[in-house]
């Protein structure tokens, strides 16, 4: 009797520690990201959230080549310093508009 009381323990931390993996594997999955030649890459939604814009728009600046992105197979990703230049830029040039006025 002792010895498959000693085993349910065991078998709880094991459980305990799949999941505490796994948590720890979703973790990472969202807030980490593949790097490739040093370069991070977005997904749209990534994109969509970081911007504050619906995903309609992002296909429009897409569209419009207001944003870059690179197409793997058919997943489309972005580079984060392209996205990073692109708010940079927009945002010197509200600063010149305004000191212009």
């Amino acid at each position: 009797m002792e010895q498959i009381e000693n085993s349910n323990k065991d078998m709880l931390a094991l459980l305990e520690a799949v999941v505490g993996i796994k948590n720890e594997l979703l973790y990472i999955r969202e807030y980490f990201h593949p790097l490739l030649k040093g370069e991070i890459y977005l997904s749209g939604e990534q994109v969509c959230k970081m911007l504050h814009i619906s995903k309609r728009t992002l296909q429009q600046y897409r569209d419009d080549g207001l944003i870059p992105f690179i197409k793997l197979e058919r997943k489309i990703l972005f580079r984060e310093s392209d996205i990073i230049r692109l708010l940079e830029n927009n945002y010197r040039r509200s600063l010149n508009n305004e000191k212009n006025i």
